[in-house]
């Protein structure tokens, strides 16, 4: 016998060789449950780390998926969430093993899905193709899965939806299989639930933003400093701000920080409203403090509105209020002066035609009578001018409406010394409008051109009133001008004039509402008005409507 032949005798004899084989079988076994042990780690711990709001479900049931199946000869995983006392199928991967649709309802009758939901118990379930029990089993019978795991997701007790893991083959789980399949399910309910609320306050930031943004009036959040924080888009857009600009809320308003709301606020904590003027605009301005938990201001909310139309349309109310009672009173001393007016008129024309033309009482008579005639006519000027009928737009001419406001007021400026130059171009064109509202532009523009004159001592006081037509953007205009060498605007009220309740004349002499009504009959007759001055020279200003065309 050769050496080798007696030394295998010996290894069979001892037993050497059986020992062998089976310890290196429990080391290959060792090795794949460490292999698996290691892989289920990595599955809990990929799903910690890597779920994330910029992670979908898909994505990450395809990764648990990939991974499991390195250690499980599974087929197809699915997730079924619980919403609003229902069960909806909302994930299934690979997405070729989809039977039923995406959000399809379980219903509580027959389904096994339910019964894990309601029993917050993992159930394994083997598939019998010769026995529908379920309604999932035309699913599990339509791939050909044979073995079913499906585990609860548990969030505070509740059970917030299934996992499905399907094997076409039939599977066998031990213990640690379960207790992993929990831990994993656990972990992600956890990441599920998380998600599920970083959104919700995902959403809530989105929706506050958009309402934020969507506020017609502008919104401003300032520290304490008086820095911009945030605006939405109103502001943006009035105040053409660049979202890179670190702005100062004081410049930004040219407010004198002495008189800043937020400077009140942080000494009273309590809101304020303001009422401010810039850019030719009249705002509110209403200021609220932002406190922390302790009551301690760190931010300033800034409400601002433009109520600039607001405040023209209530200035035309009492304007229109006061034409109502000049009406009334106009129309009650008409109806007195008239009678006594046409028995003097007709007697003095009586006297007339027996009067001789040479004889002084001729004379007398003849004024008598154009006296009379001069009454008839101021009375009817100021019927018409402050007549309340609704103002209908129809073709009209704006040297009718000057020489009717001249009429009414003419003889009064001239008794103060003042001259009336007139250059009324008689081929102006007509403009589509209402001739007593443009009497009212005429009106108010001529008293304060007359108001300008009267403090001034110079040996010539002169109102030019001037109309004419233009061409402008291939448009025809038609232009009133009314001129004056009186004591001028200074710069820094040219921007202020045409707001409501502004005035530089003194108290009693004038409401701060004849150039703001002005100017808005002139806008809605679709013009605008238009002013240039001088301080200690003089003021035009320039009435612009669009000519008919």
């Amino acid at each position: 016998m050769k050496a080798r032949d007696r030394q295998q005798m010996i290894n069979l004899l001892t037993g050497v060789q059986s020992s062998k084989k089976s310890y290196y079988n429990e080391l290959k076994k060792t090795v794949i449950e460490l292999k698996k042990k290691n892989m289920q780690l990595e599955i809990i711990n990929d799903v910690t780390k890597s779920f994330n709001i910029d992670m979908s479900i898909d994505e990450m049931l395809k990764n648990v998926f990939d991974k499991l199946q390195t250690i499980l000869p599974i087929e197809r995983i699915s997730l079924s969430m619980c919403e609003n006392e229902k069960l909806l199928l909302t994930n299934v991967y690979p997405p070729h093993s989809l039977y039923f649709p995406i959000g399809f309802d379980f219903s509580k009758k027959r389904s096994l899905y339910w019964k894990v939901v309601e029993s917050l118990e993992k159930v394994f379930y083997q598939v019998d193709f010769d026995k529908e029990s379920y309604i999932e089993d035309e699913v599990y019978e339509s791939l050909g899965i044979r073995s079913v795991l499906l585990v609860p997701l548990v969030r505070k007790g509740k059970v917030i939806g299934v996992l499905s893991i399907g094997s076409k083959q039939i599977m066998e789980y031990d213990e640690d299989d379960l207790t992993f399949f929990q831990q994993f399910c656990d972990q992600l309910a956890v990441c599920i639930e998380n998600a599920r609320l970083y959104n919700e306050v995902l959403t809530s930031k989105k929706e506050w933003e958009e309402t934020f943004r969507a506020v017609s009036e502008m919104i401003f959040v300032v520290d304490l400093e008086g820095n911009i924080l945030k605006y939405n888009d109103a502001a943006k857009e009035f105040f053409q701000l660049h979202q890179r600009e670190k702005q100062d809320f004081h410049q930004l308003l040219s407010m004198d920080i002495h008189h800043s709301p937020v400077l009140q606020i942080v000494q009273t904590k309590k809101p304020v409203y303001q009422e401010i003027h810039f850019q030719k605009r009249i705002c509110e301005l209403r200021g609220y403090p932002v406190l922390n938990e302790k009551e301690h201001i760190y931010a300033i909310i800034v409400y601002i509105n433009d109520i600039t139309e607001k405040r023209r349309i209530e200035a035309q109310l009492v304007q229109s209020g006061k034409l109502a009672a000049i009406g009334e009173m106009a129309a009650g001393i008409a109806h007195e002066l008239n009678n006594p007016l046409t028995a003097i008129l007709g007697n003095a024309q009586l006297l007339l035609r027996t009067a001789a033309k040479g004889d002084r009482s001729y004379k007398l008579l003849s004024d008598i009578y154009s006296c009379g005639r001069r009454c008839k006519t101021i009375i009817q000027n100021l019927l018409t001018f402050s007549r309340q009928d609704e103002y209908m737009f129809e073709d009209c001419s704006v040297n009718e409406a000057v020489e009717q406001v001249l009429g009414l007021i003419g003889d009064q400026i001239r008794k103060q010394n003042i001259i009336i130059q007139k250059k009324l171009d008689r081929s102006l064109e007509l403009v589509e409008g209402n001739i007593q509202q443009i009497g009212q532009i005429v009106l108010n523009l001529l008293i304060n051109a007359k108001d300008a004159l009267e403090e001034m001592d110079i040996p010539e006081k002169v109102i030019s009133i001037e109309t004419k037509s233009m061409a402008e953007d291939e448009k025809k205009w038609v232009l009133l001008m009314v001129q004056d060498n009186g004591k001028g605007i200074e710069k820094q009220y040219l921007q202020e004039i045409f707001n409501p309740f502004f005035t530089t004349k003194r108290p009693g002499k004038g409401t701060g509402l004849g150039l703001s009504v002005s100017l808005g009959i002139a806008q809605a007759h679709g013009g605008t008005i238009e002013v240039t001055s001088q301080p200690g020279k003089g003021s035009t200003f320039m009435l612009k409507l669009p000519a008919k065309q």
